[in-house]
């Protein structure tokens, strides 16, 4: 026990810093010894971002944009040599692989714990800012509508845009899947139904 310890900090070592980790969130979801080989899910994630940061609402335009812009194969650790991911290969990881499952939340809640401790966020106020129009509309001319709601309006419209991009090659459409639908009750303007009406403090109600 009153061995002196080696001194190891000046230590010259090689390593990979995937062994510093934590188990991968998404490894049940690979098959290690059947097929050809999958899409790195740091790699499938990172393209995701991008599409949600950048608004880029179709993942064929979104492979397009990785293909020639710099700054996002950086981001991916890609080369200016390396092959960009085929879209059929991105949509059926995102939509076979993970989408029943609460990964996605979770690697999320991991992002927003990290950017709080680097005190980069404070984690208990998000703020925005935008201007509300006031709509050509009678406040008192509505019907109620039930309309649904999602908490992956971007997922959705990815799915969307494989729709329309297989209806346009004369493909298929893919099987329906199941989901949670949640529905909530709006008052819909029989005027101008595209406008919402917002309650807010101290603001006058109406539509907009």
């Amino acid at each position: 026990m009153l061995k002196e310890r080696p001194q190891t900090q000046s230590t010259l070592e090689v390593i990979s810093i995937n062994e510093l980790v934590p188990s991968d969130l998404v490894k049940d979801f690979y098959c290690a010894d059947n097929g050809r080989p999958a899409l790195d899910p740091t790699l499938m994630f990172k393209l995701l971002f991008i599409g949600y940061l950048f608004g880029i609402r179709s993942e064929l335009q979104l492979i397009r944009e990785v293909q020639v812009n710099v700054a996002y194969r950086l981001f991916l650790d890609l080369g200016l040599t390396d092959k960009i991911p085929d879209v059929s290969t991105l949509s059926a990881n995102r939509t076979r692989r993970v989408k029943e499952s609460d990964v996605y939340q979770q690697i999320f809640d991991q992002i927003v714990l990290q950017a709080m401790k680097r005190k980069l966020v404070g984690g208990h106020t998000f703020y925005t800012d935008f201007t509300h129009l006031k709509a050509n509309a009678n406040k008192m001319h509505f019907e109620k509508a039930v309309v649904e709601q999602t908490r992956q309006a971007y997922m959705d419209e990815l799915d969307q845009a494989i729709e329309e991009d297989r209806l346009a090659h004369r493909k298929k459409p893919l099987p329906p899947e199941k989901s949670k639908v949640e529905t909530r009750e709006i008052k819909q303007s029989t005027t101008d139904p595209d406008s919402g009406y917002m309650v807010r403090d101290t603001k006058p109600k109406g539509y907009f």
